[in-house]
């Protein structure tokens, strides 16, 4: 078999991977510049004819998929296949192997050390100082106090990896942490589990972890946002589609309605001038897109999937590793 790897690998896994195929081409996108759309993904498929693809950007589409029908299986060094149509693989049985978790630690840390940031007015702080506000008769010591992590109240929607991972982080803070996950039944150790409603009008800080389905698509609306107390922190370094309207987001926080805002993903990316409006908020922290990007991330994402492809090549418990598990039906 011939494998056309087109996104980053650690280098030891790497190595494996050509103990697993009679070929192994490696063009990553970090390479060849940014990721192939259809065309271009279309054009180097034909000129490679791989039986087996691993990507991470690239968009794989119906018609790549028409245009080249050699692939037995597809591995996407993501979480969730947001770059391929999903449906078109599973029509042609083409399975989709992932690498949920890969990037786990890096949001996790992340989110953190954007708390912290918030809480201790960390980048104003430092532009003021770079800005000359350092000044005789200035005392910063009390224009810049912030406040303490320690024994704030946080509420997770959602209870993932991700959430369990920042849990772990902020044992040593002595947080009280509540969390909403409808798919998880009971409190999970000293995290309790309550409801949407509660983790809003209670919490110091609201952190969402959770991916887009139709389910979760606009489960955060206006009215539980402003349901927030007036110091509290809302934190979205998942999807933005998560919230029904980042516009009512935008009005909350130009009210001060709420303490303040940590976001990492907006509603078009890049951002609109519109859409990039909400970094101008008070009390707001905008990244762009950024909470999973570490370089260990490689590392993870290739350990991942390498234990994934060994497993299908085994045809090893297929049920827990292939993404589209309606092509296991066609097999």
């Amino acid at each position: 078999m011939k494998l056309y790897v087109r996104a980053p690998y650690a280098a030891e896994q790497l190595e494996e991977l050509k103990t697993l195929f009679d070929e192994v081409v490696y063009e990553p996108w970090t390479d060849t510049g940014e990721r192939y759309y259809e065309d271009e993904m279309l054009e180097h498929l034909l000129k490679e004819k791989p039986d087996a693809l691993i990507t991470e950007l690239d968009r794989i589409t119906k018609k790549v998929l028409d245009g080249y029908q050699g692939l037995q299986f597809i591995g996407d060094c993501r979480a969730t296949p947001a770059n391929i149509e999903v449906e078109e693989c599973t029509a042609r049985g083409i399975p989709l192997l992932c690498t949920p978790g890969r990037n786990t630690m890096a949001v996790a840390e992340m989110v953190v050390g954007l708390i912290l940031n918030h809480l201790r007015k960390v980048l104003p702080a430092v532009q003021w100082a770079k800005d000359g506000g350092w000044a005789e008769g200035t005392t910063p010591y009390y224009l810049w106090m912030g406040n303490e992590l320690s024994c704030k109240k946080i509420g997770f929607v959602g209870f993932g990896q991700i959430s369990r991972a920042v849990t772990k982080l902020l044992s040593g803070f002595d947080c009280d942490i509540s969390f909403y996950d409808p798919f998880i039944p009971e409190d999970v150790g000293n995290a309790k589990k309550t409801t949407l409603e509660k983790i809003f009008a209670e919490s110091d800080i609201v952190s969402l972890h959770l991916p887009v389905t139709p389910e979760t698509t606009g489960l955060i609306t206006e009215k539980l946002i402003r349901t927030m107390q007036p110091h509290a922190l809302f934190v979205n370094a998942a999807r933005s589609a998560i919230v029904e309207d980042y516009g009512a987001l935008k009005k909350i926080l130009d009210e001060k309605a709420i303490g303040g805002a940590i976001i990492d993903v907006l509603d078009t990316e890049p951002p609109t001038k519109e859409d990039l409006a909400i970094a101008y908020c008070p009390n707001t922290i905008l990244t762009p897109h950024i909470c999973g990007a570490t370089f260990e991330v490689t590392t993870h994402q290739s350990v991942i999937l390498n234990d994934r492809i060994k497993k299908w090549l085994g045809k090893e418990d297929l049920e827990k590793i292939v993404y589209n598990k309606a092509v296991l039906e066609k097999a």
